[in-house]
């Protein structure tokens, strides 16, 4: 028996489940197949990007399921995003085609501005040199999108506050998503405010601390390296009948979050899903809220000396 997530509603009226499959790193027939099982489990928003090379499995995993009439291609949100290197306004639409192609779709349910910082592909496609574009233009001509008829909701990922603000200022279209790095030692409280206040929803990447990353040793001997073990997350799981990651996604849904979970393995994209017959009492939240650090998994340290470098600003 598969589970469905319940949805949230958009600022522009559209709905999106409020967890949905991550794909980075699923690449080729895993991928295929880890998106197939998410459907069959219940999923139905998978979340992808041009960065992730791995738009066209994603594609055929969902046509895939459309013809075996296991969905409707109107039962699954799909999410793609612009890379850096078209960030240039005249890039911009050829960029968006390609997405469309790769996916094999009518149309993109969200389609999200991956960073703030835009950049140009190397002559040999190695490496990216930094540009100085301004992502209000690309937003602007992201906005040119919704005319197609071929997306339906634009978004932003990896921006700070006063980068939406700029956005929301000098746009004529709100975002409806935010999609950041977001879990239980890197909490975005103040950020998720900030959306929530202006009818954004943000969107938790790495929700669960990536638990298969190598992890620096800890200055304090007593911290777990990893919130899945660490004593009060262990409690509140037994107390529940769930695993630590089932607590810790829940976690996120209960302070307003949307999280996308990756997972390759069929059994763990179905347990990441079962966390809507239950709910965190606030004391709970507040005892979770304990184990925030600060500590963000992905820095764009190469990226730090950009004008438009997300991570500097308070949130």
């Amino acid at each position: 028996m598969s589970v469905r997530a319940t949805t949230v509603t958009l600022n522009n009226g559209f709905q999106m489940p409020v967890l949905g499959l991550g794909t980075y790193g699923l690449r080729g027939s895993n991928g295929v197949e880890a998106v197939k099982a998410a459907i069959d489990a219940g999923y139905r928003h998978i979340d992808t990007a041009s960065a992730y090379e791995n738009e066209a499995e994603v594609g055929q995993a969902i046509r895939e399921k459309i013809l075996d009439g296991t969905i409707k291609r109107e039962d699954i949100f799909v999410t793609t995003k612009l890379w850096n290197t078209s960030h240039e306004p005249p890039q911009v639409l050829p960029a968006f085609e390609k997405s469309l192609a790769n996916l094999q779709l009518d149309y993109i349910d969200l389609y999200l501005m991956h960073t703030p910082i835009g950049a140009n592909a190397s002559a040999d496609g190695e490496d990216e040199i930094l540009n100085e574009v301004d992502y209000v233009a690309t937003w602007k001509a992201m906005e040119h999108l919704l005319k197609t008829g071929h997306v339906r909701s634009l978004g932003v990922s990896n921006f700070n506050s006063e980068q939406l603000t700029r956005v929301i200022e000098h746009g004529s279209t709100k975002p409806v998503v935010n999609q950041v790095e977001c879990h239980v030692r890197l909490n975005q409280k103040k950020l998720i405010k900030f959306c929530k206040d202006r009818d954004i929803v943000i969107t938790a990447y790495s929700p669960l601390y990536r638990p298969g990353r190598m992890l620096r040793p800890s200055e304090d001997p007593l911290e777990p390296k990893h919130p899945f073990d660490d004593t009060r997350v262990k409690e509140i799981a037994q107390r529940y009948g769930k695993s630590p990651a089932q607590v810790l996604l829940r976690y996120l849904i209960d302070i307003g979050t949307v999280p996308i979970p990756k997972s390759g393995n069929p059994e763990r994209i179905r347990q990441n899903l079962n966390v809507f017959d239950f709910a965190l009492t606030p004391e709970e939240v507040v005892t979770l809220d304990g184990l925030q650090t600060g500590e963000r998994l992905v820095r764009f340290e190469s990226d730090i000396a950009h004008r438009h470098y997300p991570f500097s600003a308070e949130f």
